[in-house]
């Protein structure tokens, strides 16, 4: 390679049959349809006259499989003009002793760089080797190569490798094992009506609620964080026992509620709006968003009132009726109706037992001052 004696003695010039040998040095360890459709990709970018564009023709048609990776290096060369300054930066420092003929304090070439005419139809080897390849062009073969590699291997980093969708009917629960651990993986229990979707990643776990409840038990792993989406919000946790409720109907209904029975999350707003705060949440603490991610002041609850749909139960605190009777409903049909809205309005409370809904509908005349009226299949609840 060429030399400096010292920093302001002049750099010997470039050896075009050197920068060929360096170029193939390097070319030995790549694949050679790598590097035909890289070159095609410059020589294409750089203009291509009607000889060249007969070359191109012949050699698209002399292997089905040329077609495919020109169009990936195309590919490449798109994803490199869009990588941010810092990463194509650092890509092109790494590559300082692997392109051939670039010294390493050498400046990274042009995008794509200007390119000489190669004979036409001496093939891509010929035009490697023959004293067509200055210092620009071997540097932007080796950064296309290295890159496409490296571009696939971001790629793949940024693919779940496990997603999995689970949904549970009216009235059923199911519990599920994620393979997020060697064992004793992080654990999910669905209540009824719901439907979330797991994806596992290299570097963090997701679970998108779309609908009910879900109570989660996360195995720790510092280096792969939990999220759960839900509705306006995410929560974020790296080993913790919580419920998560985002349901159209029933207690609650439009909002998302978080409830710790054990150790610590983060709940944030899913938006950028900075105005929305984040809040932390400790064992025996529960906090209501709003659609928009609006947090309510966490407020405290017995960590054994976590989620108690797990023990077939529901509890009501100054719930109105007619959100009362719809969780009832989510569980299974109750034949109950409110029509009146002030009857709906009336509030709530308690803790009933899910599979016993005609002990509940018949305690209403003593709790609040209503009426049942029987209309055949259905029960209308009415003022007094």
């Amino acid at each position: 390679m060429n030399s400096r004696s010292h920093d302001h003695a002049p750099a010997a010039a470039p050896d075009p049959a050197e920068d060929a040998r360096d170029f193939d040095a390097f070319a030995q360890d790549q694949d050679p349809l790598d590097i035909e459709a890289a070159t095609w990709a410059l020589r294409r970018r750089n203009g291509l006259d009607a000889a060249g564009e007969a070359e191109l023709a012949d050699w698209l048609k002399a292997d089905p499989r040329h077609g495919a990776a020109l169009e990936d290096m195309e590919h490449t060369f798109d994803e490199l003009r869009h990588l941010p300054d810092e990463h194509l930066a650092s890509l092109r420092a790494g590559l300082g002793e692997r392109a051939a003929g670039a010294p390493p304090q050498a400046p990274a070439p042009a995008w794509p760089p200007a390119l000489p005419r190669p004979p036409a139809r001496n093939g891509w080897r010929a035009w490697l080797q023959g004293g067509w390849l200055p210092q620009a062009m071997a540097a932007a073969l080796a950064c296309v190569v290295v890159a496409g590699a490296w571009l696939g291997w971001q790629q793949w980093q940024l693919q779940p490798g496990f997603v999995q969708a689970y949904a549970t009917e009216r009235g059923q629960q199911l519990s599920v094992s994620l393979p997020d651990a060697a064992s004793q993986g992080s654990t999910l229990q669905l209540d009824t009506a719901s439907r979330a979707e797991v994806r596992l990643f290299r570097d963090r776990r997701e679970v998108h609620l779309q609908e009910g409840q879900v109570m989660f038990v996360v195995h720790p792993d510092a280096q792969r964080p939990f999220h759960v989406w839900a509705g306006g919000v995410r929560v974020t946790v790296v080993g913790t026992r919580f419920s998560v409720r985002h349901s159209q109907s029933g207690r609650d209904a439009g909002q998302t509620v978080v409830e710790v029975e054990e150790g610590r999350v983060r709940v944030a707003p899913a938006s950028a709006d900075a105005r929305l705060a984040s809040v932390e949440l400790h064992a025996g603490q529960r906090v209501v968003a709003d659609g928009r991610g609006q947090l309510s002041a966490p407020a405290a609850l017995p960590p054994t009132a976590v989620a108690p749909w797990r023990e077939g139960r529901v509890s009501f605190d100054q719930t109105p009726l007619a959100d009362a009777i719809a969780e009832f409903e989510r569980y299974g049909h109750t034949g109950l109706v409110v029509r009146d809205p002030a009857v709906a309005a009336l509030p709530v409370g308690g803790s009933y037992t899910l599979r016993q809904f005609q002990q509940f509908a018949r305690a209403l005349p003593q709790l609040l001052p209503v009426r049942l009226e029987s209309h055949g299949a259905l029960t209308e609840v009415v003022a007094r």
